[in-house]
């Protein structure tokens, strides 16, 4: 379809559709918050195109910031310039740029021509600077448009990589038959990687990056750029796909960023399965390289300009060719699967050469843990000063700023960290500097501690020591510092030692050469025992692992990261401000089960350093109710002002009658819904709960979605409805699917899920299609689309509180009412959490149904505690207006058989149905009792009888056709 520029005010937004009246709001109301600097909470409902909303509204305000950048400095290259070229005729004093006003602040007493010198001299720079820039960028569009129009540029590179491999593999040669007549040396071949390099004291030091100080395309200046982020990859690569068929896919720089796990072409490396041990032969192997290049670089006489060859281990890390490779991501936008093939083809690192075009790149796509966590963030090159960030599908924002840095170290962990260290200190302890011996003993007795307050001994195996004291106690950190008897120990130091000597990285390589135990040896007598006691942490290991290096290539099984790597994980942690987290002390048995866990307890400490240094922030998403967590608990608390912060929320795309929200307060026999933690195992609750899906799967054509609390009521349920029959009777209507608690069978369950709705919809019978039976926050709650017959009814059992039990729970309830000011007539904060908790997850499952313009669905929430007006104001806008609350099931059965199955459809409403005596019913016909008036089935199953008829309920048969939807990740 034709691009359509549409012009809201005097601001134009080119749209490849003409775009709904929301979606100009939307895209009117983004560009006024990024304009004016400011942090906006938008929320647009899934179907109503709020990515392209995104896209089109975020750039269109970019490329006229760009614009306006331009002409500013064109303007003031010509307005400056002139001055400074008239300088030698002039006298200071006539120079315009130079004149001060009255409000002008400097030092007193300080003659005029010093104050006019400085200001030129900034002036002179600042044009410097411009012009410098001005060079930069034209550079760049001049290679980005050479490469467009010339392909035989990336294939010279290539060539050329494969001439230098064959001339460094002869090389290699050479060098190993030279020294092969040299003597043999103390440790075995490859072990002096092994042995830590001399730390020298707590000084910063610029590490090597992989590239000269002095190279000027890591110094680049990164231009005004938007970060968007989003959960997943999937997500990512969704929205890359609706930037390229946007109008803006042709001449946006767009980079993907992702983690070496999805961006590695190395084979060997990307076995090893772990995040973590990816990530830590990613740099050894660079590091290594570089140390081996210095030594023979010392002993050969190269030139300086061959410094950036070969400077890492990995084949794919070729300076020259991810120049190339980061040329080739700006020419044309590209998702991260197309990334990793032109890698594989061009031999170069995806992952580094995506950071390379970060400088120059317009848009920079990535997951939000990627942004949001500190460390990260610097490690990728991303700097947010001035910038714009957009976080969509936000609404668990919070939960994942606290997942990030929040972590936790069983009592196993710790014992196999401490023995593995022990060994090491112990084989290269006369090898090892006296700072390093010295933060060695230090980690050592930081790890004996958190062993002894778990209540275990370090000496003895976790798997068969039990714990007296069973439970979980809660610590601030300063009370756990001192509990553990570490408080004279300054852990930001240790951090400091562990980040910059690798300490983990150099374990993880010692005792993956040796596997599970050391070789054996008459030198060091000493470490049998500890290899015994090693062997016996590892998890399946029945012998003893053979004395030569484990081979890559044989290890079938992802190897698990280091145990050291987790603990220095949990010291960072510690580092934390004390009224900012808390420690769970949890001993359950046996000390291997037993664990330390750090919970953050204010994830604004983290969001406040984004936006501080970004020009604007956007959280973006469908279901953004209820916002008040946004405001109060990450907004405020980061030192952000009511003034500075926008809300915009718009409603849906499909008509009003496309949708029928219910509230239904009792059942079929007048029981009372309310299903609290108390009353919801009751038989008669759950017995309630079959019923009303018996009679809703008889008028819902298609699929019935209804979400459970928990995994485990979802079970009890099934099994009280397969004793008493009703499992047999809801099996007559519908095919029945639970969703699974394996990650990898939840695809399966979908297809076939699928596949029956779409054979029911084709072929005419007893079975009207499928009932999916699912968990509030589970697999099927959040990315999973049910349009069209796929979701004709969603129904919520019950309110899916959090365990209120939990000490995690009630710390942070307990914090909130502390931190937070309660407003007068509302909730305290720690209860408006829970509710909040709760209210969210509803959001997100009741979401599934309606997906575009042209869909329709019923919401069914099963529970009278929604009729109460607080609750439904926590409800989405649109779902909210339209919320019918049915005191009696009678009342919401008479709703949602009078639009079941004929929904209103686009082209007007369905003609009104004429009784007839009798009729071919959705549902089998049985004997019932005469008295029977209900318009639904009754407990024992059977249609009922209206007044005046002999025959059952009239009913209206369907005028229309449907077709199965298409579930969409």
């Amino acid at each position: 379809m034709a691009d359509k520029t549409q012009e809201v005010g005097d601001i134009q937004f080119p749209f490849p559709y003409t775009p709904y009246s929301i979606q100009k709001d939307f895209m009117a109301e983004l560009y006024q918050v990024l304009e004016a600097g400011k942090v906006g909470i938008f929320e647009s409902p899934t179907g109503t195109g709020k990515s392209l909303s995104l896209i089109c509204g975020a750039l269109s305000w970019l490329r006229d910031f760009e614009q306006k950048k331009r002409q500013e400095e064109a303007h003031l290259l010509e307005t400056v310039t002139v001055p400074l070229n008239g300088e030698k005729a002039q006298p200071p004093s006539l120079s315009s740029s130079c004149q001060e006003t009255p409000d002008t602040l400097r030092p007193a007493g300080e003659p005029d021509w010093v104050t006019q010198f400085v200001q030129k001299k900034e002036e002179g720079d600042l044009v410097d600077r411009l012009k410098e820039e001005q060079v930069r960028r034209k550079k760049r569009e001049e290679r980005l448009q050479q490469l467009r129009h010339n392909a035989q540029l990336k294939y010279a590179a290539k060539r050329a990589r494969q001439e230098e491999e064959e001339m460094e593999s002869l090389l290699r040669l050479s060098r190993e038959m030279l020294a092969s007549g040299a003597g043999a040396e103390q440790l075995e071949s490859g072990e002096e990687e092994l042995v830590l390099a001399e730390y020298e004291s707590d000084e910063e030091k610029r590490s090597a990056s992989g590239v000269d100080e002095d190279e000027d395309d890591f110094e680049e200046e990164h231009v005004t750029k938007i970060y968007y982020c989003s959960r997943t990859h999937s997500q990512l690569a969704q929205f890359v796909h609706e930037v390229q068929k946007s109008p803006f896919g042709k001449d946006t720089r767009l980079v993907s960023l992702g983690s070496r796990q999805n961006l590695c072409v190395n084979e060997d490396v990307k076995n090893l399965g772990s995040v973590q041990l990816i990530n830590d032969r990613c740099m050894e192997m660079q590091r290594s390289k570089h140390v081996s290049e210095k030594k023979s670089k010392a002993e050969e006489e190269k030139p300086k300009r061959r410094r950036q060859e070969g400077w890492a281990a990995c084949p794919f890390y070729n300076y020259q060719q991810m120049q190339l490779l980061r040329d080739e991501v700006l020419v044309e936008v590209k998702d991260i699967e197309q990334l990793v093939a032109m890698g594989k083809e061009a031999r170069a690192c995806p992952y580094y050469g995506s950071r390379f075009a970060i400088p120059a790149a317009q848009l920079v796509v990535l997951p939000y843990q990627m942004l949001l966590h500190a460390a990260t963030r610097q490690a990728a090159g991303i700097r947010l000063q001035g910038q714009v960030v957009i976080i969509d599908e936000a609404h668990n924002l919070i939960d994942t700023i606290t997942g990030i840095h929040s972590i936790e170290v069983s009592g196993s962990q710790l014992c196999q960290a401490h023995s593995q260290l022990l060994q090491y200190m112990e084989r290269y302890g006369k090898r090892l500097k006296a700072k390093n011996l010295m933060y060695i003993k230090q980690i050592l007795y930081l790890l004996e501690k958190f062993v002894t307050v778990l209540g275990g001994n370090i000496k003895q195996n976790p798997n068969t020591q039990s714990v007296s004291q069973t439970g979980m106690e809660l610590k601030t950190i300063n009370d756990f510092l001192f509990q553990s008897q570490i408080d004279n120990i300054n852990l930001f130091k240790v951090r400091r030692y562990c980040e910059k000597s690798m300490v983990s990285r150099k374990l993880f390589g010692f005792t993956e050469r040796y596997g599970a135990v050391l070789p054996s040896s008459r030198e060091h007598p000493k470490l049998t025992g500890f290899q015994h006691f090693l062997q016996s942490l590892q998890p399946g290991v029945t012998k003893a692992a053979p004395s030569a290096p484990v081979e890559e290539g044989e290890a079938t099984a992802l190897r698990p990261a280091s145990p050291l790597m987790h603990v220095e994980g949990f010291l960072a942690a510690l580092t934390t401000a004390n009224q900012d987290g808390r420690v769970i002390l949890s001993r359950q048995g046996s000390l291997s089960q037993s664990s330390l866990k750090f919970l953050l307890l204010n994830p604004a400490v983290h969001f406040a350093q984004v936006v501080k240094e970004c020009r604007a922030v956007v959280i973006a998403g469908g279901t953004m109710q209820p916002v008040s967590d946004f405001r109060e608990q990450l907004l405020a608390c980061a030192g952000v002002g009511v003034e500075r912060v926008v809300e915009f929320s718009c409603g849906h795309v499909i008509p009003p009658d496309n949708i029928l929200p219910l509230v239904i307060c009792s059942g079929p026999s007048n029981q009372q819904l309310e299903f609290t933690y108390q009353k919801r195992e009751l038989p008669h609750m759950m017995d309630e709960t079959g019923r009303i899906l018996c009679n809703l799967c008889n008028v819902v054509p298609g699929g019935v979605v209804c979400f459970f609390p928990s995994y485990e009521y979802l079970h009890q349920v099934h099994n009280r409805w397969e004793q008493s029959g009703l499992l047999a009777r809801l099996a007559m209507k519908k095919k029945i699917f639970q969703e699974p608690k394996r990650t990898n069978q939840v695809e399966q369950v979908l297809m076939e899920y699928s596949k029956c709705i779409k054979c029911c919809g084709q072929v005419v019978g007893t079975v009207t299609g499928a009932l999916l039976l699912s968990v509030v926050g589970g697999k099927m709650s959040e990315g999973i689309n049910f349009s069209d017959n796929l979701g004709r009814c969603v129904v919520m059992v019950g309110m899916p509180y959090p365990n209120i039990k939990s000490p995690e729970l009630q710390e942070k309830m307990a914090y909130l009412d502390q931190t937070l000011p309660r407003t007068p007539g509302q909730a305290p904060p720690g209860k408006a959490l829970v509710e909040n908790l709760c209210m969210k997850a509803v959001n997100q499952s009741i979401g599934r149904a309606i997906r575009h313009q042209k869909d329709f669905a019923s919401i069914v929430l099963l529970d009278q505690r929604y009729a109460r007006p607080p609750t439904l104001a926590k409800l989405p806008a649109w779902i909210r207006d339209r919320v019918e609350v049915k005191a009696t099931f009678g009342l919401a059965f008479a709703a949602l058989r009078k639009v079941s199955p004929g929904f209103p459809v686009p082209r007007g409403p369905p003609p009104a149905p004429a009784l007839r005596s009798s009729c071919s019913l959705p549902f089998p016909v049985s004997p019932v009792s005469s008295g029977e008036v209900w318009p639904f089935l009754t407990d024992d199953g059977a249609p009922p009888l209206l007044p005046g008829f002999s025959s059952p309920r009239p009913c209206e048969t369907p005028s229309w056709a449907w077709s199965a939807g298409s579930l969409r990740r």
